[in-house]
């Protein structure tokens, strides 16, 4: 028997596009045809490949989960990454959710969509937001051991106060004109990272 024909699309580069979609306009907000069209390839291309929007959405949901959790664990566990590098790349964030126009997180963009039952959503959310806690937390850990942290902070929970600041951003910027919110939240983060002038850091 014959092989069909090969795909005349790149499969990886149709579903980094799917998930543009879905980051920017939601899960129900995507119509098929917006997904067509920003992909390009035809409704027979889009079903033999990833199956229906739901499949689509789920296959673009953990691309973006894992794309984005390893492409922050490469910066922060890296051979030169420093307390430092958290910093750089928190403010990074703020930046870019002050921007108008911001998309913010692609699972915060979503969350509203399902309702908490939904297991494989659930599933895929829950996933990247632990992964996310635990790079914060080799990254905070690796900063005790090299004396950046003090003994007296727990990086299990400034881990999870960075989750949760970081998400909260993400949302937020989306429709805050400016970003003096986020500014405001940012430096207090910071400040509990920072080394105070007798060399303890602060609780």
């Amino acid at each position: 028997m014959s092989r069909g024909p090969s795909k005349q699309f790149d499969p990886d580069v149709a579903l980094t596009k799917a998930m543009e979609v879905f980051w920017k306009y939601g899960y129900e907000a995507t119509s098929l045809s917006r997904l067509l069209d920003h992909m390009g390839i035809g409704k027979k291309s889009l079903y033999d490949t990833f199956g229906n929007k739901r499949a689509l959405f789920l296959k673009a949901l953990e691309h973006y989960s894992t794309t984005t959790v390893a492409d922050i664990r490469h910066r922060l566990l890296a051979e030169e990454s420093s307390l430092a590098t958290l910093g750089e790349l928190l403010a990074e964030w703020k930046a870019a959710n002050s921007q108008p126009g911001s998309c913010g997180c692609m699972l915060g963009t979503n969350i509203a969509d399902f309702n908490t039952d939904d297991v494989e959503v659930a599933r895929v959310m829950q996933s990247y937001l632990r992964s996310l806690e635990d790079v914060f937390h080799g990254a905070l850990a690796r900063a005790q051991r090299r004396g950046e942290l003090g003994p007296e902070q727990s990086p299990r929970e400034l881990a999870q106060l960075l989750l949760c600041t970081t998400q909260g951003m993400a949302l937020l910027g989306r429709v805050m004109s400016d970003g003096q919110m986020l500014d405001g939240a940012l430096q207090s983060v910071l400040s509990l990272l920072e080394p105070s002038t007798d060399g303890a850091l602060h609780a």
